[in-house]
């Protein structure tokens, strides 16, 4: 079997594919991919199923080797790769000779790498998925130095030559993202359902697969909603946007929480929280009302 060693797993690299749907109700989530449309690419250009699992590696220092001959795919974030100290382009196929160290250095747009290996990641898959969920801990563990991954056996003549990836650096400016407004929006006072969409939110460091911390000013519930309480835990979703007390709103992500107590004003949909992957710490994101 081939495989690849992980040399260094910088801050954060983790196995995803598209995720685990179906299990919310036993308080699994989905998990996967933040970036699913980047991970598709790469799996694309390898030759693999677009659901296949890969790498996502966050910000970057990463370095790993292959054992046999392989094809492989960087897409996501934009920055530094090399193999054999020799420059490579992301989101193009690329064929590396058994032992060549490839790198992929520190990001210089975007936040979130995704590496697509001939064959695809084989670890052992838990609930129909080899995503690594980081906060219920389903899935395989996050990734460390020197641990050995199994890859599976590419598909013959999968591979097909690519001259263009129609693939661009991801944004560094103001991102723009639609939002539909609901379902707790009651909860709040008119002039912070207004702020949601005028406001500059900025992307808090606190951020994480779970969830996409914003700063900014504090939404205020409204006086009959404060006079209520807390409320009662329910279901959530990816997309929702959950305010706590603070007043800090946080967009859900891959790996959220399936129930929580928290009121969710808004929902981004699931077409659009791709471009949270991709956000680096401090850049602003304003949103539009979703049509």
């Amino acid at each position: 079997m081939t495989t690849l060693r992980v040399l260094s797993a910088g801050p954060l690299s983790t196995v995803q594919d598209l995720g685990r749907p179906g299990f919310a109700s036993v308080g699994v989530s989905r998990s996967g991919a933040l970036d699913r449309a980047a991970l598709a690419l790469a799996n694309r250009l390898v030759g693999n199923e677009q659901g296949a699992a890969g790498i996502e590696i966050t910000v970057g220092g990463f370095s790993a080797v292959f054992d046999a001959d392989v094809w492989i795919a960087v897409t996501g974030a934009w920055g530094p790769v090399t193999s054999a100290g020799r420059p490579i382009d992301v989101n193009h196929p690329v064929r590396l000779a058994a032992g060549e160290l490839l790198e992929i250095g520190m990001a210089e747009a975007g936040l979130r790498y995704y590496l697509a290996v001939g064959g695809g990641i084989e670890v052992p898959a838990v609930l129909g998925s080899r995503s690594t969920d980081v906060l219920s801990g389903t899935g395989p563990a996050v990734l460390t130095d020197g641990v050995v991954l199994p890859l599976g056996s590419p598909h013959p003549e999968s591979m097909r030559p690519v001259d263009i990836s129609p693939w661009g650096r991801p944004d560094l400016g103001v991102v723009t993202v639609p939002l539909y407004v609901g379902p707790r929006a009651d909860w709040f006072t008119a002039a912070s359902i207004e702020a949601l969409f005028t406001e500059t939110w900025t992307l808090s460091p606190a951020s994480n697969r779970v969830g996409a911390r914003l700063d900014g000013t504090p939404l205020e519930r409204s006086a009959v909603t404060i006079a209520r309480g807390e409320l009662p835990s329910e279901g959530m979703v990816a997309g929702g946007i959950q305010v706590p007390p603070s007043g800090s709103p946080t967009v859900l992500l891959a790996d959220h929480p399936t129930t929580g107590g928290y009121p969710v004003i808004a929902v981004v949909a699931s077409a659009s929280l791709d471009r949270f992957a991709q956000l680096r710490p401090g850049q602003e994101i304003r949103f539009r009302h979703g049509r």
